[in-house]
C-alpha cells in the first residue's frame, strides 16, 4: 500500500484486531472489521462520484460513526476532509464550502434545512437518502493512491470569534506526531474505553481521543451531543476508562445531581484543553481521585504543544505542563527574546505537529510564523522555574487598567471558586478614568442568585483590586463557539445594564 496517511488505518487495524470494537454509537457496536469494510465501500463510492486525490470532501453533521468513516474514506483517495461546524447557518457553511473548493457534502438528517438553503452547490449526500444505499454493494477494489506524510489530511475551520474563520490545513504527519506526543503523555491501551463528547469537528475531539484510541486499537464511545446525564450513564455502561472535555464540560458533570453517587471507578483519566481550567474545579476531580491531565494546544498545533501527565498533575495544579515530547515551545517579548521565570510572554511552537499554513491565504499564512518556523499563538504565557508553563490568555483578551495589565482568564478563575457561580467570563470595558475597568458575566447555579457586591467581596483577598470587576452582570448562558469556547466579542458588545457598579 502507498498510503501512508490515515487512510490506511482501518485496514492496518483490521488485519491487528478485527474483532475488536471500534466504535459504540447509540447501543450499536462497530469492529475494526466492519470500520474497514465500511471506509472501503465509501472510498469507491466517492471515487465513482469524482472525489480524486487533492479534492475536499465536507462533512456536516453532529457526532456519528459516519463522520469517523467518511474521514478515513476520503484519506484513503487522498483527498483532503474539512469537518465544518453543524451549528453553523446556512450562509457560513456556504462561507466554508466556497473558500475551501469542496467537491462533495455529506451531511446528517438534523442539518437538512441548512443544506437546502446553500448557494453553494457540491455534490451533496444525505446520510439518510443516500449514505447506506452507497455502501450496499462493495464498490471494487481498496483504492492504492500515494499518500506521504507532508500531504494536507484535513483543513479546520477555526471559531471564527472575530472576523472570517481561517481554514487551517493539518497534514498527515501533523496527525500522527500529535497522536505520538499524546502516547508519550497518555499511557493509552489497547483496552481503553475513549468517551467522545465534545464534537468531532473539533481539533481536540478529533485528534487527542479519537484518533490515538483508533491507533491504539481501543474502544471509541461516540456520543452525538454533549448530555450530562447520558455521559454518566456512559461512563458506567461502557466503563469508559477516559475522556476529553473543555472546561465547561467538567463543570457541568460536578454540578449535577447525580455526581457524588455517579459509579467512575473505570475512569483512569480525565482531559481537558482549550482554554484555562480554574484550579478549583481540578481539585474537584482530585477528591474524586481521578486524574486530571490538562494540556495546551490550538488548531494550528494540531493541537497539543504542552501537557501535564497524570503523575505530576497533584504538583502542578493549573500548569498547562511542559512542551510536548516532539515539539519546542517557548514564550517571549514582543522581540522575540525569552522571557525571565514568571514574565508573561507570546506562546510560540515549532514541530512536525505545527501548521504548514491556512488554506488559500497567503497572508495569514506569513504572518502567523515568526523568524525560524515559529509558530504564534496569540496566547499570553508565565513559565515558572520548572519550566512549567501556565497560559495567562489570549493576547486580545488582555486588558489595561490604569496602565495595569489585567488577564481575564485569572479574574475568571478566582470567580469560579464562588460557591453561587456555575460559569463567569470577564471582558474589558472603556472607562473615563482608568482607561479599562472589568466587566464579568456570570451564570449562577440553579436556584442560586449571585449579589455584584457579595461577589466583590468574594475577590476582594483573592484578586488586586484594580483587577475586580467594575460591573456584573448576571445572565442565563455565555454565548459559545462551535467548540464550547466563550465568544467575548458579543460579551463586549452588549450595552452596561449590569447593577451598580464597584470601585477600582
Amino acid at each position: 500500500m502507498r498510503n501512508a496517511g490515515l487512510g490506511a488505518w482501518p485496514a492496518r487495524r483490521a488485519t491487528i484486531s478485527p474483532g475488536r470494537t471500534a466504535l459504540v454509537f447509540e447501543g450499536q457496536r462497530i469492529s475494526y472489521a466492519e470500520v474497514h469494510e465500511r471506509v472501503v465501500r465509501l472510498a469507491g463510492r466517492l471515487r465513482e462520484a469524482g472525489v480524486e486525490r487533492g479534492d475536499r470532501v465536507a462533512y456536516l453533521g453532529p457526532n456519528h460513526p459516519s463522520a469517523v468513516e467518511t474521514m478515513f474514506a476520503t484519506h484513503l483517495l487522498g483527498a483532503i476532509f474539512v469537518p465544518l461546524n453543524f451549528r453553523l447557518t446556512a450562509p457560513e457553511v456556504d462561507y466554508m464550502l466556497a473558500h475551501s473548493g469542496a467537491k462533495l457534502l455529506v451531511y446528517g438528517p438534523s442539518c437538512a434545512t441548512t443544506v437546502q438553503a446553500l448557494s453553494t452547490a457540491p455534490m451533496l449526500v444525505g446520510l439518510v437518502d443516500k449514505y447506506e444505499g452507497w455502501l450496499v454493494d462493495n464498490a471494487g477494489p481498496v483504492p492504492d493512491v500515494p499518500v506521504g506524510l507532508d500531504d494536507a489530511a484535513l483543513i479546520l475551520y477555526t471559531s471564527g470569534t472575530t472576523g472570517r474563520p481561517k481554514g487551517a490545513v493539518l497534514t498527515h504527519g501533523n496527525l500522527v506526531w500529535n497522536c505520538f506526543n499524546l502516547l508519550v503523555g497518555v499511557d493509552v491501551g489497547g483496552d481503553e474505553v475513549g468517551l467522545i463528547g465534545a464534537p468531532l469537528f473539533h481539533v481536540a475531539a478529533l485528534n487527542q481521543c479519537l484518533l490515538p484510541t483508533f491507533l491504539k486499537g481501543g474502544t471509541s464511545v461516540i456520543m452525538p451531543a454533549w448530555d450530562v446525564d447520558r455521559a454518566l450513564e456512559l461512563i458506567e455502561e461502557q466503563r469508559v476508562t477516559w475522556m476529553f472535555g473543555v472546561a465547561a464540560m467538567f463543570a457541568a458533570l460536578t454540578r449535577s445531581p447525580r455526581w457524588a453517587g455517579a459509579d467512575l471507578s473505570s475512569v483512569r483519566s480525565v482531559m481537558s484543553g482549550g482554554a484555562a481550567i480554574p484550579p478549583a474545579l481540578i481539585t474537584a476531580y482530585l477528591e474524586r481521585g481521578l486524574t486530571f491531565c490538562q494540556g495546551y494546544g490550538m488548531t494550528e498545533t494540531a493541537p497539543g504543544a504542552t501537557f501535564l501527565e497524570a503523575r505530576e498533575s497533584l504538583a502542578h495544579v493549573g500548569s498547562a505542563g511542559v512542551p510536548v515530547f516532539f515539539a519546542d515551545v517557548r514564550c517571549v517579548r514582543p522581540d522575540l527574546s525569552d522571557t525571565d521565570v514568571g514574565e508573561p510572554g507570546e506562546v510560540l511552537v515549532r514541530g512536525p505537529n505545527v501548521t504548514p499554513g491556512y488554506w488559500d491565504d497567503p497572508q495569514a499564512t506569513a504572518s502567523a510564523f515568526a523568524d525560524g518556523g515559529w509558530f504564534r499563538s496569540g496566547d499570553v504565557a508565565v513559565v515558572d522555574d520548572g519550566g512549567h508553563f501556565h497560559i495567562v490568555d489570549r493576547l486580545k483578551d488582555m486588558y489595561v487598567s490604569g496602565g495595569e495589565n489585567v488577564y481575564p482568564a485569572e479574574v475568571e478563575a478566582a470567580i469560579f471558586e464562588h460557591p453561587d457561580v456555575a460559569e463567569a467570563a470577564v471582558v474589558g470595558v472603556r472607562d473615563e478614568l482608568w482607561g479599562e475597568v472589568g466587566r464579568a458575566f456570570v451564570v449562577p447555579v440553579a436556584g442560586r442568585r449571585i449579589d455584584a457586591a457579595g461577589l466583590r467581596a468574594f475577590l476582594g483577598d483573592k484578586l488586586a483590586r484594580y483587577k475586580l470587576p467594575v460591573y456584573v452582570d448576571t445572565v442565563e448562558q455565555l454565548p459559545r463557539t462551535g467548540s464550547n469556547k466563550v465568544r467575548k466579542a458579543p460579551l463586549r458588545a452588549m450595552p452596561l445594564n449590569a447593577e451598580m457598579p464597584g470601585e477600582r
